[in-house]
């Protein structure tokens, strides 16, 4: 017996050495595929699910397309990352094409995008397999400095800041794509002209957030749309790492527009998202301290019409900085308005927000700026309409 248990030990072994050189194999087959792709060429990433334990980069490179064999066909999964943050990295392009494949369980960012112009994701699946934790990376899809980018028909899971992210780019779109089990949903960050239209934003902590930051590069975004979108239960608990940004965004946000401009918010379902279905704040709502001198946070020209709001009667979020506000200073009970502001104002320059044609709208001027002293229902003084904003046509 004790011979044959030897056997067996040396069976499974040699079984072990053989995956782990095949799963080697694979992986230098695909960087290879990477680093010497050229211009104009098409790189075919294979049905099946590969092991990788190191990012796989693109950089320098003109008209490439990357083309799995699907999305839940072709899988990269990163589960054991050694070496580099994002699992698929591409940098310094033009027009480069993602699509047909899931990347899953990078140490750091799924598929970030960086000085590319003319970035178009499609069929692609960002997720960690575990859902909801705080050690998962930051961004499922994550273009950065970029120019005309498009996300279509694409999904992220479990992103500890934002799954569908667009940061400090200009020339964008996102259709057709799915968001859930995140922070944030999808997210446009200091950037300009964005189309956000035809997705679904559901059990994220916030649904879709419009937000200009400071101590950035690109200073101010604005000049998005965001259209025909289903944003509902966004009511997961926060769970984004100590520090970040997001961490700020209350359980339970449908849409929430920050410290930027020019934002229409038009024909959405903002449905049972319990604390917040539509929030519009500066950044001083933060209360972080604000160093960039050029930086205007406030919001401005920002027209919400035309949506459908509907909420189950429950009490908003008690939970974080943002719910001790809601519980002890706000006092909603159950009764809470689906459309606030925090009423935090540039006396210089008054914001220009307006309301109007919403099914069940409700309204609430939080008056945060006076210690929430005088908080009002009156939604009058919004009822306005604004110049419509230009639908976004990329320049490929």
């Amino acid at each position: 017996m004790l011979c044959f248990f030897r056997l067996c030990i040396s069976f499974v072994l040699l079984v072990s050495f053989a995956t782990v050189n095949a799963q080697d194999a694979e992986q230098k087959k695909l960087q290879r595929l990477f680093v010497t792709a050229t211009d104009n060429s098409t790189i075919e990433l294979p049905e099946g699910t590969f092991q990788l334990n190191m990012s796989l980069w693109l950089d320098g490179k003109k008209n490439v397309i990357i083309k799995g064999k699907g999305m839940d066909k072709t899988i990269l999964n990163f589960t054991n990352q050694v070496s580099g943050a994002e699992g698929i990295k591409i940098t310094n392009g033009k027009n480069i094409t993602l699509q047909d494949v899931t990347v899953q369980d990078t140490k750091g960012d799924a598929v970030k995008t960086q000085y590319v112009d003319g970035m178009t994701f499609k069929q692609v699946k960002a997720e960690w397999t575990r859902g909801a934790n705080s050690n998962n990376g930051g961004y499922g899809l994550y273009p950065v400095q970029c120019t005309n980018v498009l996300i279509d028909g694409c999904e992220a899971r479990g992103a500890s800041d934002a799954g569908i992210y667009v940061g400090q780019s200009k020339y964008i779109i996102v259709r057709n794509s799915k968001a859930t089990e995140n922070v944030a949903g999808i997210e446009i960050e200091n950037s300009l002209y964005a189309d956000v239209y035809d997705n679904e934003t559901t059990n994220n902590t916030g649904g879709i957030l419009i937000f200009d930051l400071p101590d950035l590069v690109q200073k101010k975004g604005g000049y998005v749309r965001v259209y025909r979108n289903n944003v509902h239960h966004n009511n997961h608990i926060n769970f984004a790492p100590k520090g970040n940004i997001v961490g700020k965004v209350p359980q339970g946000t449908g849409v929430m527009i920050l410290a930027t401009n020019h934002v229409d918010v038009f024909e959405n379902k903002i449905v049972n998202n319990i604390t917040a279905s539509t929030a519009i704040v500066s950044y001083y709502i933060t209360e972080n301290p604000i160093k960039d001198s050029s930086y205007y946070p406030f919001p401005t020209q920002i027209n919400v019409y035309n949506n459908n709001y509907e909420r189950e009667n429950v009490r908003a979020t008690g939970k974080g900085r943002m719910g001790k506000m809601y519980r002890f200073k706000l006092r909603f009970g159950k009764n809470v308005p689906h459309i606030q502001y925090d009423g935090i104002v540039d006396a210089k320059n008054p914001a220009e927000i307006c309301i109007r044609n919403n099914t069940n709208q409700s309204f609430a001027n939080l008056d945060a700026e006076n210690g929430f002293k005088k908080i009002s229902r009156d939604a009058l003084k919004h009822d306005c309409t604004l110049q419509p904003i230009p639908n976004v046509e990329l320049k490929n």
